[in-house]
């Protein structure tokens, strides 16, 4: 498998321009274009349309900052399959606690707890938001000088914002109203 980054011919950076990289995409799209190999033999218009695929998953991978470091620990042989572990952050245990109550209630029709909920939404939601900043330094971190290590402590902060993604997202579930 061809490395996403070189396919774009840019170093491989967790921090990326998307401008740039929309713009190389462009470009490398217009020489991969089907209307320019039409008196092509097959086999060249066929290695064409195969290369034209592998530049579209690339890019869709690469505009992702959280898809692209995922590329970039899967590549350096990080295990980035589906995290299953149903594992509190221990600075979380009372407020997911609380929250599991909540939510609970709110199923049982008790819509008195909605208040709270959209507290624990705000409050999830900036926890996200700060996560996000810690990802960012971690990511310039990683592209002054790539480290296991760094990718190492990306991959548990990248854990911790998957756990607090799927509470904000329980906490929405709960607040829209059943059609």
């Amino acid at each position: 498998m061809t490395d996403y980054f070189e396919i774009f011919g840019i170093p491989r950076s967790l921090n990326l321009s998307t401008d740039m990289l929309q713009q190389r995409f462009y470009e490398l799209s217009r020489e991969l274009h089907p209307d320019r190999l039409m008196r092509k033999p097959e086999a060249e218009r066929q290695q064409a349309l195969d290369k034209s695929s592998e530049l579209n998953d690339a890019y869709r991978t690469l505009k992702d900052p959280l898809k692209r470091v995922y590329y970039v620990l899967s590549r350096e042989g990080f295990d980035v399959a589906e995290q299953r572990s149903k594992d509190v952050p221990p600075e979380l245990l009372e407020e997911v606690f609380e929250l599991n109550m909540a939510l609970e209630e709110m199923r049982g029709g008790d819509d008195s707890v909605r208040p709270q909920l959209e507290a624990a939404q705000k409050n999830f939601t900036g926890m996200l938001a700060g996560v996000d900043r810690q990802l960012e330094g971690l990511f310039a971190k990683y592209d002054q000088s790539p480290s296991r290590d760094t990718l190492s402590e990306i991959r548990g902060v990248l854990n911790r914002r998957k756990y607090i993604q799927n509470l904000v997202d329980e906490v929405q579930k709960s607040l829209v109203p059943s059609p």
